[in-house]
């Protein structure tokens, strides 16, 4: 890696709003950022974003990684010869969007893995699209997964430097209180305490969220606590882990603003998003552990209904690259962790 690390970002869907909040982000952070941009995808896409955008910059479409400095008002582009200069229209799905979204993460989880890049960050995908132009994967992550032959990743948020985990994820909350054991639990605990050593915390603090209203009030509102969280949490504690819990999820997330913990496991999906998007929408960021590359993420869709207006808060795509460039410094660890 060079001294000043380069991060390969994607605009998720091209005719989504992925492309605007990417040409903007690029442009406010400039060429003196901590990490240089290169945008993966067809340098006509970027270009059409900056028509729409209003930017006095230029796009400048390169092949490869190991690239002279670059000036401010200009944006790199390297070029993957999908769309060429096809304009797709606006904000409806397409099998050819797919198709370039889907060959953008793939070059890019290449240029990472080849460690031609300190990492990635991703802009939003239209599953529609992707399905229609071929991919057998739900999503993101799942695609970086198979990519770099990893079968277990999860999601960390990141927001004002604080970690959220989940124990489940896109299940019903009657499905994901089905998929909680305390086996399970402890598995949850170790993964999120390893995350949190790969990216910074020596000495981590965490805290399991209750699932039931006064973390169960002793059974009287469920027992999931007493059954499944708390024998976790002291089989974690046993190991000498810094753990505390099961907290009422009402009191959790203050405290971890308090900085009493680095992290908390939220025990089902909206439990820890709510949390997160209501303190800071556009500081929320995703970032996929479990890989053995670096990769943020925005944490939003495509919203068709707005793409090409020149309009879309460039707010968590600039949040995303800026925590990738902070992150850059953990490749090695990433790798050395999470690489098999």
């Amino acid at each position: 890696m060079t001294e000043r690390p380069t991060l390969a970002v994607t605009v998720g869907d091209p005719v989504g709003i992925g492309p605007e909040i990417t040409v903007r982000t690029l442009a406010e952070v400039g060429a003196g950022a901590p990490a240089r941009g290169v945008v993966v995808a067809d340098p006509a896409v970027l270009r059409r974003a900056v028509a729409v955008c209003g930017l006095d910059v230029r796009i400048r479409a390169v092949d490869t990684w190991d690239l002279p400095a670059e000036q401010d008002g200009v944006i790199d582009c390297f070029d993957i010869r999908e769309l060429g200069e096809d304009e797709l229209p606006w904000g409806r799905v397409d099998k050819r969007a797919g198709a370039a979204a889907v060959r953008a993460i793939e070059v890019a989880t290449r240029a990472a893995m080849d460690g031609l890049v300190a990492g990635i960050v991703t802009g939003p995908i239209n599953k529609e699209a992707i399905w229609a132009a071929g991919s057998e994967h739900l999503g993101h992550t799942e695609m970086l997964g198979a990519l770099t032959g990893v079968t277990r990743q999860n999601t960390m948020f990141v927001v004002r430097g604080k970690k959220i985990f989940f124990a489940t994820r896109h299940v019903s909350l009657r499905r994901a209180l089905d998929q909680v054991s305390a086996d399970q639990q402890v598995a949850c605990i170790e993964e999120a305490l390893t995350a949190l050593r790969v990216f910074g915390h020596d000495s981590p603090r965490l805290a399991v969220a209750a699932i039931n209203p006064h973390g169960g009030e002793n059974g009287a509102f469920g027992d999931e606590e007493i059954e499944h969280l708390a024998p976790a949490v002291e089989r974690a504690r046993a190991t000498g882990a810094d753990v505390t819990g099961p907290v009422p999820a009402d009191s959790v997330f203050h405290q971890l603003l308090q900085d009493r913990y680095d992290g908390v496991l939220s025990q089902y999906h909206d439990q820890g998003h709510i949390a997160a998007k209501t303190f800071d929408f556009d500081g929320t960021i995703s970032v996929t552990v479990g890989l053995p590359i670096l990769r943020t993420s925005v944490d939003h869709g495509t919203a068709f209904d707005i793409a090409g207006r020149g309009t879309a808060d460039p707010g968590t795509m600039k949040s995303a690259f800026l925590h990738g460039t902070e992150f850059a410094r953990f490749a090695d660890r990433i790798r050395a962790e999470y690489g098999g």
